[in-house]
C-alpha cells in the first residue's frame, strides 16, 4: 500500500500538468496626456461650452491637462469652481487658453481668435458650411493647423452624433416655443398646442422627416395637436412613421397639398435639410400672407438660408417678429436655449473622442486607426482636405487618406 502510494505520488510530480506555466499579465495601454483649451465663447449669444465639470474629471483623471478661460461655463451655468475642483486649469486671459494643442470651441473662431493659433494645433469647433466664407478658410490655412468640423464627425454607425444630438434638442424644444408664442401672454392665437375634450386639435405642420421633425412630432403627439409631415425622401416618411408609433399624415412635397396645409396650420416647423447647399423647398410669400392671423412659423434650417420666403434671421434677445400678422420664429442655434442641456449632450460626444486620441497617441495616429474621425477633417497640417469646402471656393484640395497613407 505505502510503495503504490509512493509510485502514484512519483507519478503525479512528473506529470506535466503541474509544471508551471507562463501567463502574459495584462498591460496597462500607454497613453498620451493632451493638453485641451477651451476659451469663452465671443460669438454672439452662443451660450453651451464643450465639456461639463464631471467630463474635465474624468479626462484630468487620466492625466490630461486642461486650460479653461474664466466664465466660459457661466452661460451654461457651470461655475469657475466646479471646474477648477474637476481639475481644470482656470486661466483668465486668452493667450493662455490658446498655448493648449488642442481647442475646444463651439462656434468657428472669430478672426482675432484665428491670431492666436500656431502652426500644429488642433481646432474642434462647429463649420458653419451655410456662412462660410474663402477668407475664412484662408485665414485657418495661413496658421498651419489641423481644423475638425463636429457637425462632421461621423460614429461607427456612419450617423453624425453632434448633429443628431442637436437636432433632438431643436426638434423638443421648438413645441415647446410653439406653445410659448400660442398663448395669449405673448399676443398670440390664445389656444393650446394640443386639444381637449370636445375642442379640436391645433394643427402643426412639419416640413421635413429628419430627426428635427421626429422629436418635434413626438411632443406635438404627446399634447395632443395634429401633426402632418411634408418631406421628398419617401424612406424618411415611412421611418418617422416607424419610430413615432402613432398615425402621423405624411406627404411628399407636392405643392398644391403643402399650401393648403400651411394656411389652415397654427404651427408651422421648417426642418428641411439643405441638400449641396440649396433648401429643397421655399414656402412663397403669398402662402404665408393667407395663414391665419396669429399663427406661428419657426424656422430651424435659418442657418442654411431658411426655407420661408418671408424668414429673416432673428437672435435670443429678440427671437420673434410679425410679417402679415404671421408670428416668425427663426433663430439659428436654438440648442443654446437649454445650454445646460446641450453642453451636457456634446460633452458625451467629446470624452470618448479625447480618449481615442489619447489612446492612439495624437491626432495623427487617430486619423490613421479611425476611418469615422476623418470625416471630420477639413484643414490638415495646413492643407484643404475637404472636397465640399474646396468646390464652394474653386480652391485646391488634398485627399488626406492619400496625406496620411503617405506619412504613414
Amino acid at each position: 500500500m505505502t510503495e503504490k502510494f509512493a509510485v502514484d505520488l512519483g507519478k503525479l510530480a512528473t506529470s506535466p500538468a503541474l509544471y508551471p506555466k507562463e501567463s502574459m499579465l495584462a498591460v496597462e495601454e500607454r497613453r498620451r496626456s493632451l493638453s485641451i483649451g477651451i476659451p469663452k465663447e465671443s460669438s454672439f449669444q452662443e451660450n453651451r461650452i464643450g465639456l461639463t465639470p464631471d467630463a474635465v474629471k474624468q479626462l484630468t483623471d487620466y492625466g490630461h491637462r486642461i486650460r479653461i478661460e474664466a466664465g466660459a461655463g457661466g452661460p451654461s451655468k457651470f461655475s469657475d469652481n466646479e471646474y477648477s475642483e474637476a481639475g481644470a486649469k482656470i486661466v483668465y486671459s486668452t493667450d493662455e487658453v490658446y498655448e493648449a494643442d488642442i481647442i475646444l470651441k463651439i462656434a468657428p473662431p472669430t478672426y482675432d481668435e484665428i491670431e492666436y493659433f500656431r502652426p500644429g494645433q488642433t481646432l474642434i469647433s462647429a463649420l458653419q458650411f451655410g456662412s462660410l466664407t474663402a477668407d475664412f478658410v484662408n485665414a485657418l490655412l495661413r496658421k498651419k493647423i489641423n481644423a475638425i468640423s463636429f457637425e462632421l464627425l461621423r460614429d461607427k454607425s456612419d450617423s453624425k452624433p453632434v448633429v443628431r444630438a442637436m437636432s433632438e434638442i431643436a426638434g423638443s424644444t421648438v413645441m415647446l416655443i410653439a406653445a410659448e408664442y400660442l398663448s395669449s401672454s405673448n399676443d398670440g392665437k390664445g389656444v393650446i398646442l394640443g386639444g381637449i375634450t370636445g375642442v379640436p386639435p391645433s394643427k402643426v405642420v412639419i416640413l421635413g422627416a429628419g430627426t428635427v421633425a421626429e422629436y418635434a412630432a413626438r411632443a406635438a403627439l404627446g399634447l395632443g395637436a395634429e401633426v402632418k409631415v411634408f418631406d421628398n425622401h419617401i424612406y424618411k416618411l415611412r421611418r418617422l412613421k416607424h419610430n413615432v408609433g402613432s398615425p402621423l399624415f405624411t406627404s411628399t412635397l407636392d405643392k398644391a397639398v403643402l399650401n393648403h396645409e400651411i394656411r389652415q396650420a397654427d404651427v408651422v416647423i421648417g426642418a428641411l435639410v439643405a441638400d449641396e447647399g440649396v433648401i429643397p423647398c421655399m414656402v412663397e410669400e403669398n402662402v404665408v400672407a393667407h395663414m391665419n392671423p396669429g399663427s406661428i412659423i419657426i424656422d430651424v434650417c435659418i442657418d442654411q438660408g431658411g426655407c420661408f420666403e418671408t424668414s429673416e434671421l432673428t437672435s435670443h434677445s429678440r427671437p420673434v417678429y410679425r410679417k402679415y400678422d404671421i408670428i416668425h420664429y427663426c433663430v439659428p442655434n436654438i440648442a443654446s436655449r437649454v445650454p445646460r442641456t446641450a453642453t451636457q449632450a456634446l460633452s458625451n460626444i467629446f470624452t470618448p473622442i479625447f480618449n481615442e486620441f489619447s489612446k492612439y497617441g495624437g491626432i495623427n495616429e487617430m486619423l490613421f486607426m479611425n476611418e469615422h474621425f476623418r470625416s471630420g477633417v477639413y484643414i490638415y497640417k495646413g492643407s484643404l482636405t475637404n472636397a465640399h469646402v474646396a468646390k464652394k471656393f474653386g480652391m485646391r484640395y488634398k485627399e488626406l487618406g492619400l496625406m496620411i497613407a503617405v506619412r504613414n
